[in-house]
């Protein structure tokens, strides 16, 4: 891919999770929408936008609709960070998603599977099977996961409680985060190939909060390696 053809957009929640892209662009302009600002420019010799969307489902999902509507991009990949619910994931390791779900999705007073969007197909939001293979390649000491996340408006640090059991034993979580699956339905609608790579930086426990604080600007440097590595060999 040249560096003239279709962009591929990169979106990551919060500052942290772009800075170490904003450090690698090259011939970066900036471009702004709103309050948003869109930051142009080439890693690894691909044409790229890249984007803090800000935290949450509809920001993520507008941000994604608006990067495809304007710069038509040819993939979609989101960057960041997400608390572990698979207990053999420790913070620092790394997770690809297979697929995403919104956890949040709860219609099941009218019938629905939990997770359903109602009245549609939309589930399981499956990663695209070219961009999980190139990320499963890369060169990394950090563990590398493929993995379901499962994404909802809430950050959680009680996950061991009783009444959330449904999202490693029902949902088959492995690590949870805040835009993931949002993404992936407006990329699903969209037709647009996308991949969420997350860097685990709490284990959504009684202790999530203080680890994520801790360690989000250091572990969200370890989500670019993957990138940068899906960019060049795409």
């Amino acid at each position: 891919m040249s560096p003239t053809t279709s962009p591929i957009a990169i979106i990551g929640a919060m500052d942290a999770e772009i800075q170490e892209y904003l450090h690698h662009l090259e011939d970066m302009k900036e471009e702004a929408w709103n309050h948003f600002v869109f930051f142009h420019g080439l890693l690894e010799g691909k044409n790229v936008v890249l984007v803090k969307s800000g935290i949450g489902k509809v920001f993520s999902a507008m941000i994604a609709q608006h990067m495809i509507d304007t710069y038509a991009p040819s993939h979609l990949l989101f960057t960041g960070v997400a608390g572990a619910l698979n207990t053999t994931y420790e913070i620092g390791d790394i997770v690809l998603s297979k697929d995403c779900v919104q956890h949040d999705m709860d219609v099941r007073a009218l019938g629905f599977e939990r997770g359903r969007i109602p009245y549609t197909d939309f589930k399981v939001f499956e990663a695209n099977n070219e961009l999980l293979s190139i990320a499963q390649g890369v060169q990394s000491e950090q563990h590398i996961h493929t993995g379901r996340i499962l994404t909802g408006d809430q950050f959680f640090t009680h996950s061991a409680l009783d009444s959330h059991t449904y999202l490693t034993q029902e949902l088959e979580g492995d690590a949870i985060e805040m835009e993931g699956a949002a993404v992936g339905q407006v990329c699903a609608i969209n037709n647009i190939p996308f991949l969420v790579v997350r860097t685990i930086s709490d284990k959504a426990n009684e202790e999530a909060s203080l680890n994520f604080n801790e360690f989000l600007p250091e572990v969200a440097k370890n989500s670019f390696a993957v990138v940068r590595h899906t960019l060049k060999n795409l």
